[in-house]
């Protein structure tokens, strides 16, 4: 796909919307645990789950959810200042299930945040909260794969690979993005 290609727009029905939004908080939620140890009385990221997994099962999209979504990124903020990766990359996931439900269809490869990030931040957290295990990240990944409906990998498959750089969040959704795309010619 050229860089003019990256104009179009894709074809995403509010059901689609939904499952790709269902896939992420799936993900997503796992990690919430490592956060809410380090941060027992911070409900931000829950609430961006909660706010997300609503509008799976049937609530509009509304500012709600973007509202959540603000309220756990800030929640990441303060536990990256404060050097609690394990916990900041638990929010960025809470945050990245919330932003799923607005996934734009703009055929462009960094819309794939909006369908892998939240796995990729949520595996990212268990790498760290394992002392940087790399197979704690894989085996999270892995998981996710079967979570990965084939409605969800049919809106992937309509968006350019994953983009180069983001550092190790990046490569995890590299990672799920051609593991995903390869499950279809299995």
């Amino acid at each position: 796909m050229t860089a003019a290609d990256e104009n179009f727009t894709i074809e995403l029905s509010m059901e689609e919307l939904r499952e790709v939004t269902r896939f992420s908080v799936a993900c997503a939620e796992p990690a919430l645990t490592i956060f809410e140890r380090t941060c027992p009385s911070d409900p931000r990221p829950r609430a961006a789950i909660d706010a997300a997994r609503a509008f799976a099962d049937g609530a509009k999209r509304s500012k709600v959810i973007r509202d959540a979504a603000w309220a756990a990124q800030r929640a990441y903020q303060v536990t990256r200042d404060a050097g609690q990766s394990a916990a900041s990359d638990a929010a960025r996931a809470a945050v990245a299930a919330a932003s799923a439900a607005y996934l734009h269809p703009l055929a462009k490869a960094t819309q794939m945040l909006h369908i892998l990030g939240a796995a990729a931040h949520a595996a990212r957290a268990f790498e760290l909260d394992a002392g940087d295990d790399r197979a704690v990240g894989a085996d999270h990944i892995g998981k996710t794969l079967i979570l990965a409906s084939p409605v969800v990998v049919g809106v992937l498959l309509r968006f350019p690979a994953a983009p180069n750089g983001r550092g190790r969040v990046g490569e995890l959704v590299r990672t799920l993005d051609v593991s995903l795309r390869r499950s279809t010619t299995a």
